[in-house]
């Protein structure tokens, strides 16, 4: 559950204020949506601390481009088992990353926007798209593009901002890079599978581990255990979960070696590093 203190509890009580602009010398304003869906605007080190960003709803939509092949969705979390809003196939190959990081707790779509002002007092804002919980309730927030220079100069003069409101949380900011394109596919693939019921049967999980004890390859293994037809969506749920491990970097296929995993996601990436929107579940 989301709590709220200090001066977002009062606002919660007493109607909420709904300032277009930080007060000056007051450092990072936080702005978000609360659960009864009303904006509520708060000192950045108040709400860092108290607010559970990970449960929010975005406080502003994707935008829609015209003319791009992919637009917003939502991205169904294996780590929550809820949906996060999605705003393009950037952010979706990251919420993926994220998503296998047996360390991260808790994600979320655009839940918070960051004001503060510049030297001569003009007010500048910031939505990052990405936020990323940790279990050792530390958090990312992060944005996605699609290549180096997206966002133009207000992005570019928004980070060192970010980097500094962060660390003062106790959080970390990033600009993730895009995954290349062989990790991209096989995460996509894997993804297809992350839902539970992708388990199978009562002691398939369980014999899928025990088939891969030693490093084999993918299709052997599987065949170990039975029809791939039925094994193959186990062994595929147990690499997305990282019960079972692969190489994520070369294309995932019948001769891929596979060996038991340790419960953690193989290939992820460290927290600042980093199908469809649905997935097939």
């Amino acid at each position: 559950m989301m709590h709220v203190s200090g001066k977002g509890a009062a606002a919660a009580a007493g109607g909420r204020s709904r300032q277009t602009r930080a007060d000056a010398g007051s450092g990072w304003e936080a702005v978000f949506v609360d659960p009864l869906g009303q904006v509520v605007q708060q000192r950045w080190a108040d709400a860092a601390l108290a607010v559970a960003f990970e449960e929010l709803e975005p406080v502003s939509a994707f935008p829609v481009v015209p003319g791009q092949r992919w637009g917003p969705g939502r991205w169904w979390s294996a780590t929550t088992g809820r949906h996060v809003a999605c705003g393009s196939a950037a952010m979706r190959a990251q919420l993926m990353v994220l998503d296998r990081d047996p360390e991260v707790v808790g994600l979320a779509g655009r839940p918070v926007r960051l004001l503060w002002r510049d030297g001569s007092g003009k007010v500048y804002s910031w939505v990052p798209q990405l936020f990323a919980r940790y279990s050792d309730g530390t958090a990312l927030l992060a944005d996605c593009p699609s290549r180096p220079e997206a966002g133009g100069e207000r992005a570019r003069r928004a980070v060192p901002v970010l980097e500094a409101a962060c660390a003062q949380a106790g959080y970390r900011y990033r600009r993730l890079e895009p995954l290349q394109k062989v990790e991209a596919a096989n995460l996509k693939w894997l993804a297809g599978y992350r839902h539970p019921r992708n388990q199978g049967r009562p002691g398939l999980a369980a014999a899928v581990r025990e088939a891969f004890a030693r490093p084999r390859p993918l299709i052997e293994g599987t065949e170990a255990v039975g029809d791939p037809i039925e094994v193959l969506p186990a062994v595929f749920h147990a690499l997305w979960h990282g019960h079972l491990t692969a190489p994520v970097d070369v294309p995932l296929n019948a001769h891929v070696l596979v060996s038991h995993g340790t419960g953690g996601a193989d290939g992820r990436r460290d927290r600042t590093g980093g199908p469809d929107s649905e997935g097939r579940q």
